[in-house]
This record gives C-alpha cells, structure tokens and sequence, in this order.
C-alpha cells in the first residue's frame, strides 16, 4: 500500500506504524521521530491545500503535536496517514477561521501543485513547456470556481494521492459523501476546462 518513506527509500508499512506507535505508547516517545519524517511533505502539502499559505510549517507543527497527544485514541489496524491529514486539516481550520479568507487561492494551488507535479526537464521543447504552464493555469483557474467542498475533494482524491477510503478519513465525511461530491466536482471542472469532457467525467 502507498505509505510514507522513510530513510534510504524503505516504505513504511502499516505495520512498522503499528510497531512505532506501540513503542511511543510503551514509553519511548523518540520513535514518534520515525512518523514525523515519513510525514512531514504530505502533511505540508494538505495543510497548503487546506489553505494554511504562510502558516503551513507551525500549522503542521501543531497537527503532529497534538497526534502525538492523541495516540491514546488511535484505533490499532488504523492508517496514520489519513488520520494524521484530518488534524491538518482541522489545524488549518482553526488557524484562518479568525482571519480574513486567503485571496491568493490560485497561488495557494500553485505550491501544491509544484510540488505534487514532475518538472519540466530543461531540454524540454519549450513550446511544449509552454503549452503544459498554460494548462495549469486553466486547471488552477477551474478549481478556483470549485465550491471549497468540492475543492478539498479533488486535491486529496488527486493531488495529495490519497484513496477513496483515505479520502473520507482524512475530510470526516462518509465514503459515499466523498463520491458524491467528486463525481459532481469532476463534472464541473469538465465544463469549466476547454477541453474538458461535456457534461464531466461520470466517475462514481
């Protein structure tokens, strides 16, 4: 299954989390450290997603924190992934609820989509290179026009890689809420994207 890495390329499986968070559990609260690496990128790129911007780093800060306090709590056989995603998610909640909404959406999209997203080799034709720069300007300018629910959506189903399963964790909904509101974001973005599918992808 798709995990977090950890040093030297090895995967971290659910297993070695169950092995982890026993031994933090047990009284060596070091090897939280092992969860922290294997991490610390997906939950950067959710908490921009979430709409964390400049705040993402202590945003992240306090979502492992307050993990770490809640591992009491975490159901064994569960993925720490998708759990570890919703504190993010909620985290950033918290932390711009009180602010003024980000008017930098698409620049928001833009870091997370940099970062999910192969570069362009510099040998690259750069027509070509301007063609696919073009294309993520539309795509950015599409999931602008998303409501925010339907946004979160597609940017864990697609751009964080998570499941479907990971995605209703991760969010809080039910796994038919998730897609329900995909299959109706998919369809939107079709409309909205020039060469997008009339009508939408009728994914379900």
């Amino acid at each position: 299954m798709r995990e977090g890495t950890l040093e030297g390329g090895r995967t971290l499986t659910v297993v070695d989390e169950a092995a982890v968070i026993a031994r933090v559990r047990s009284g060596e609260p070091e090897a939280y450290a092992v969860l922290v690496r294997a991490y610390t990128q997906v939950a950067l790129r959710a908490a921009v997603a979430c709409g964390a911007g400049s705040d993402a780093e202590d945003v992240v800060q306090s979502a492992f924190i307050k993990a770490y306090q809640s591992l009491g709590r975490f159901r064994d056989g569960s993925s720490f992934r998708p759990w570890l995603l919703r504190i993010v998610a909620n985290e950033t909640r918290n932390t711009v609820r009180s602010a003024v909404r980000m008017r930098a959406l698409a620049g928001r999209e833009a870091m997370l989509l940099g970062a999910a997203e192969p570069l362009i080799p510099d040998s690259a034709d750069p027509a070509a290179a301007a063609v696919a720069e073009e294309r993520r300007g539309l795509l950015l300018a599409a999931l602008d026009e998303l409501g925010e629910e339907q946004r979160q959506v597609v940017v864990h189903r697609y751009l964080l890689e998570l499941d479907e399963m990971e995605t209703a964790e991760a969010l809080g909904w039910p796994r038919g809420t998730v897609k329900s509101r995909l299959n109706r974001a998919l369809k939107k973005l079709g409309r909205l994207l020039p060469d997008g599918p009339e009508g939408g992808d009728e994914h379900g």
